[in-house]
């Protein structure tokens, strides 16, 4: 059983309409907390969290939630994925650093997982109203407008969202491309590259599954393709956070796999 994809987006706006968009630029410092050096954590977030967890078990019963903030609390939270319940995977907040200091983007992240896979997600910008989301087999939508990726241009005109490390190591190859960024919010990402801003992307360390699941089957929707490096296979959401660390995995997204295995060569070489 899938739930109703556009009660999700229903209760995806209701979050940011009331709980995150009237609070950008208004949170108390005593608002705003630091868990690790650089990753925040805001009464939003938990704020979010709690109402999309309410709100989201009540449409599918017996579904369970993975959320980014309960980890924090109890990272035995994971193993869910690994159940036969089917599973909610939140990202209330995605882009708190950014939110925490008054810039954008930020989205609202959401998953249905089930049997160790990715069924749906949605990804919500609540500043400029956009809403992609996709369905296993279904394709990707925005509104009622299915996407799908164009061919891509020349690699040297290609754009993507690397780190700072990785756009070094690209750029510096002849005939690499050019046009990199980074924008602390991956759900962000991951709009632009269903919609075709951007033309790649590249993530490594934990690859948290509140980031990742539900983009990677939205870009996947939209004829796009993507690669672990280490693993030497496509990304599914039972990958922990631990395990991709402890690899050094890398993941690289793109239109097709002969850009994918070009990019992969530059940043290994």
């Amino acid at each position: 059983m899938l739930p109703d994809a556009h009660q999700v987006i229903q209760i995806m706006h209701e979050v940011a309409e009331t709980l995150i968009t009237p609070r950008f630029r208004q949170l108390k410092d005593d608002e705003i907390k630091e868990k690790s050096p650089g990753d925040f954590v805001t009464t939003v977030d938990l704020e979010a969290e709690k109402h999309l967890k309410d709100k989201l078990t009540a449409l599918i019963p017996g579904s369970l939630v993975i959320g980014e903030e309960e980890v924090e609390a109890n990272p035995k939270f994971l193993e869910r994925l690994n159940g036969d319940a089917p599973v909610w995977l939140l990202d209330p907040l995605d882009g708190t650093g950014n939110f925490a200091h008054g810039r954008k983007p930020f989205v609202v992240i959401v998953a249905y997982c089930q049997d160790k896979e990715t069924q749906m997600g949605w990804i919500h910008d609540p500043l400029t109203g956009e809403t992609i989301w996709a369905a296993k087999r279904q394709g990707c939508w925005a509104g009622d407008k299915r996407l799908k990726l164009q061919d891509p241009p020349l690699l040297k005109d290609m754009r993507g969202s690397l780190s700072k490390s990785f756009a070094e190591r690209i750029k510096a190859v002849k005939g690499g491309p050019q046009s990199t960024r980074r924008l602390g919010c991956v759900g962000r990402d991951y709009i632009d590259l269903a919609l075709g801003n951007i033309d790649f992307a590249c993530y490594s360390y934990c690859l948290k599954p509140w980031d990742h699941a539900a983009g990677v089957l939205i870009h996947s929707e939209a004829s796009g393709h993507n690669h672990l490096i280490k693993a030497g296979r496509s990304y599914h959401p039972d990958l922990m956070p631990a395990q991709a660390v402890a690899n050094d995995e890398v993941m690289i997204l793109a239109p097709n796999i002969d850009t994918i295995e070009v990019i992969t060569s530059m940043l290994t070489e």
